[in-house]
């Protein structure tokens, strides 16, 4: 059994959940995959070629069936859940001015990413508890962290895709409950805020932010990578982040940054 347990990171088939599983997987966790896909769809060539300790679990990471299945397998894989980063969301299946925003697209994307992250956390979570209890872990150790993955939609408003911005502004507030609830259980929680990143996600509006990146838009005049995602949720997994809990880093090139 590897002593440092397992990470899980949902929505890891592709893209930022890949690179960050794969990054964790170098720090010296095995790893829990997820996606909606069959194994056989990935390439997950990676995890092996690095003699990474790794399983798949397919499913909807929204429905408790999946989530129970995840962390049970996670468990009978590996015995100890060390990491759950909640990666794994979606954009509206189409821009739509707000005036004209649907309730089936906002109920898509609530179910997805917000309740499915809320409900995963909380059964991460008492599974933590459950090994700190049954393993006399003290309260000067931490028994492990919980890394949010939302986006810098959580605090810009997108009124073309209000749904996706309010699904996400709720996420960072998840983020905020469960480290003020679990930070004197040491289990630590925190969460990345992506900017425009190079992804699927984004390949439709690819040729509009290549022009805004030119015009200025971000003070780092580049697309940022799943790999940049991943490096910042490495650092706050990292067992020197043992005092520092509920924070956030914003991963966007300095978008955040007020300019004159």
């Amino acid at each position: 059994m590897n002593k440092k347990g397992c990470a899980i990171v949902s929505g890891s088939s592709r893209g930022i959940g890949l690179a960050i599983a794969r990054q964790l997987g170098l720090d010296g966790y095995s790893i829990v995959l997820t996606g909606r896909g069959e194994r056989e769809s990935y390439d997950f060539s990676f995890f092996k070629e690095n003699n990474i300790a790794h399983i798949y679990v397919q499913g909807d990471i929204a429905t408790a069936e999946t989530q129970k299945e995840l962390v049970r397998e996670a468990i009978a894989a590996f015995g100890r859940i060390s990491i759950l980063v909640n990666n794994a969301g979606v954009a509206p299946l189409k821009r739509t001015d707000l005036l004209d925003m649907e309730e089936a697209s906002f109920d898509r994307l609530i179910e997805i990413n917000t309740k499915a992250p809320l409900f995963l956390t909380q059964r991460v979570a008492n599974t933590m508890l459950q090994y700190k209890r049954e393993h006399a872990i003290g309260n000067n150790e931490k028994v492990g962290t919980i890394v949010n993955v939302t986006s810098c939609s959580s605090t810009v408003a997108s009124v073309n895709r209000g749904e996706y911005c309010i699904s996400k502004a709720a996420e960072s507030m998840i983020t905020t409950l469960f480290a003020a609830r679990l930070a004197e259980e040491n289990i630590l929680v925190h969460e990345v805020r992506p900017g425009v990143i190079l992804t699927d996600m984004t390949k439709g509006v690819k040729e509009k932010y290549d022009r805004l990146i030119e015009q200025g838009l971000f003070p780092m005049q580049r697309w940022g990578t799943a790999e940049d995602v991943a490096n910042a949720v490495s650092l706050l997994c990292d067992d020197k982040m043992t005092y520092s809990t509920g924070n956030f880093i914003d991963v966007d090139g300095g978008f955040h940054i007020p300019r004159l």
